[in-house]
């Protein structure tokens, strides 16, 4: 294409870890929209064009306070209403398309609503571009993580998908760096329409590069194209198509998409033998728990929380954001490279447990804030515990999410599950970035409390229902339900189930002679096939 090689020459370790950046980009968008808007809220340059959202203009009452504040969660929250229609749309989209053309055609409607937004001039306009931007990211982040999982080596798979929480958080940090440096620009109109407009370079990126990188293998299985997945098998894992290896992997999924050929969307709420239903379930609580965390309540308003704490001179709430937003990005940094050692289902049992303790702390401290004499020595501690809530949230919930129902669910509604368990992602996104300033004016400190006990409770409801998916390849969850009775026991299956590769990625020699064995078998049945086609 225009000279460019396929996969730009890419084979191997190189390609997987290209589709892992190239395509996460989409995280880093997600990321930078997340962080950017809250820098915004309070530029003078900013609330001449939007005032309705401006609480802190002076001489008003305290009722319009709070309707203003009611509307600016409203309008920020509107890209995440963006991204909910947009994940919900994938669900019947997706497979149609494909993994890829949805990638494109996301990042091409995401660069439309970017466009809008930097062009406002009312709030309308505004709020209009944030849903179209968000419809875009809400088709990608649907697709990404499928699209990952499927073209991942199993025991890499966790790795590469953690870069992709590590994307958002370098998104976040971006963002934030780029409105402080912003802020002291004055009252030029550049200072919040150039980072809104920003974002289309990393859109462009996506959709400029996205259709020279490999197909889903599994998808080409599912619409028929065998070779083609064939060849993107050996070019990912480079290894030559007899290999044993590529062999297993084909048959793997070749069997698993005839199974499983005749699925519908009523299919993800069935009970067959596969606990459809049960897995959608699974998939789409943990996207949930993410954003019940509280984690947006930090990220889009961290600079007003900041500024709570009497530091509003020489735009420090920004710097100590910007900071938050650093050590936030360096965190996301050690699950890519303890995911696959530790495992999904400690590293989220950590995190919970860390983030309702740091809650408390958030709790504890911003009531003695806001007590009539304010105990400014509580002020070092609020600042503290939101860097390390960020630091629990990065380590065990950040890309969790996007790993874990993309690995959980069966190949047939993978790519309709993974859009529905986003969209539960994005509405709950929207409720607590709906509701944050309001809950601040009207219940202060009890807003953290509400989700301490939030996180307090999924600690064990992970530990009793999640399975661990570690070094498990997208096949052997489908033979670990298919031995699960109820709710209750698949933690079980998933710890006795023999793992048929190793910790390298590698066959264990059992499972390679079956291999062999199934290979030997089915050159025999098609030499009769054969045989029996001559004689009629």
């Amino acid at each position: 294409m225009f000279g460019i090689p396929l996969y730009f020459g890419m084979r191997g370790n190189t390609l997987n870890w290209a589709i892992g950046f190239i395509a996460g980009l989409d995280f880093l968008l997600f990321g930078y929209d997340q962080g950017v808007t809250g820098g915004l809220l309070d530029l003078p340059s900013f609330v001449k064009y939007f005032p309705k959202i401006n609480p802190k203009e002076e001489g008003i009452s305290e009722a319009e306070e709070t309707a203003r504040n009611t509307y600016q969660g409203i309008a920020v929250a509107a890209y995440n209403l963006g991204c909910f229609l947009g994940a919900v749309f994938t669900i019947f989209v997706g497979n149609p398309l494909g993994r890829r053309k949805t990638i494109f055609w996301g990042s091409v409607i995401m660069t439309i609503g970017a466009l809008l937004q930097c062009c406002a001039y009312d709030l309308p306009q505004w709020i209009v571009g944030r849903i179209v931007t968000g419809w875009g990211n809400g088709m990608n982040t649907s697709t990404v993580p499928t699209w990952q999982s499927e073209t991942a080596q199993a025991h890499a798979r966790g790795k590469l998908v953690m870069v992709e929480g590590m994307l958002i958080t370098a998104g976040i940090t971006i963002s934030y760096w780029l409105n402080y440096g912003m802020a002291w620009i004055g009252e030029n109109e550049v200072s919040w329409r150039f980072p809104l407009a920003f974002q289309i370079v990393f859109a462009l990126i996506i959709f400029g590069t996205i259709l020279n990188l490999p197909e889903s293998p599994r998808w080409l299985v599912m619409q028929g194209r065998d070779e083609e997945a064939i060849e993107v098998l050996e070019v990912l894992n480079e290894k030559n198509r007899d290999d044993p290896f590529i062999q297993n992997e084909y048959r793997s999924v070749q069997q698993t998409v005839k199974e499983m050929s005749q699925g519908s969307y009523r299919s993800l709420f069935q009970m067959t033998e596969y606990r459809e239903f049960h897995r959608v379930a699974l998939a789409y609580v943990c996207q949930m728990f993410q954003q019940i965390s509280g984690i947006n309540l930090i990220t889009y308003y961290a600079p007003k929380l900041f500024d709570e704490i009497n530091l509003s001179e020489n735009n420090y709430p920004k710097l100590i954001a910007a900071c938050n937003g650093t050590e936030y990005f360096l965190a996301s940094l050690i699950p890519i490279f303890i995911i696959e050692m530790v495992g999904r289902r400690k590293l989220m049992l950590i995190g919970a447990a860390g983030m309702s303790l740091s809650m408390v702390a958030l709790a504890v401290s911003y009531e003695q804030l806001h007590q009539p004499e304010k105990n400014m020595k509580a002020a070092p501690a609020q600042i503290v515990f939101l860097f390390v809530f960020n630091s629990f949230f990065a380590l065990g919930w950040l890309g969790m999410t996007w790993l874990y129902p993309a690995e959980i669910v069966p190949l047939r509604i993978r790519a309709p599950t993974n859009a529905l368990s986003t969209s539960a992602n994005w509405i709950f996104n929207f409720l607590v970035v709906m509701i944050t300033p309001v809950a601040f004016k009207t219940i202060g400190y009890k807003t953290y409390v509400i989700f301490a006990v939030i996180n307090a409770v999924i600690f064990p409801i992970v530990y009793l229902f999640y399975p661990e998916t570690r070094y498990r390849s997208l096949e052997e969850m489908d033979d670990i339900f298919k031995k699960t009775t109820n709710v209750f026991n698949v933690v079980h299956h998933s710890i006795k189930e023999p793992h048929r590769f190793d910790k390298y990625g590698q066959l264990k020699p059992e499972y390679a002679e079956e291999v062999r064995r199934q290979s030997i078998k089915e050159a025999d049945a098609d030499d009769v096939h054969e045989a029996v086609e001559k004689a009629s």
